[in-house]
């Protein structure tokens, strides 16, 4: 059985950091890409980073650049999300996501496996 579960999430105030992981089990982890996307309540899901098999970083948005990085431990099936500075528009369900490929993809549904969300929310 896929499964992707996020954990991490939480209440942070503006500057503050968080870490997100992502723990994946019935597939194999390495041959795939991981993407992290998030969705605000009343607007559209948001594609953030991925990242290859081969630890390659993609930034799909803007507004994280610089901010956000990504990484991956194939030895223990994980992925994580290092977010620093986080702003009140950080606030979101951020969701992990494996596309069947070792190829990035901003679109959300390229991606087959998907986490059920963890909430992070960031106050001023």
């Amino acid at each position: 059985q896929v499964q992707l579960v996020e954990s991490g999430g939480g209440s942070v105030q503006a500057g503050d950091s968080l870490r997100l992981s992502c723990a994946a089990s019935g597939f194999t982890f390495d041959y795939y890409a991981i993407g992290w996307f998030r969705q605000a309540p009343g607007k559209e899901r948001e594609g953030l980073l991925c990242i290859t098999t081969i630890n390659s970083n993609t930034v799909y948005a803007a507004s994280v650049k610089g901010r956000f990085t990504l990484s991956r431990d194939n030895a223990k099936n994980m992925a994580s999300l290092q977010m620093n500075s986080l702003k009140p528009d950080d606030t979101a369900k951020y969701y992990c996501a494996a596309p069947h490929s070792r190829v990035c993809n901003a679109n959300w549904y390229a991606y087959d496996f998907r986490g059920q969300g963890t909430q992070v929310t960031v106050s001023s």
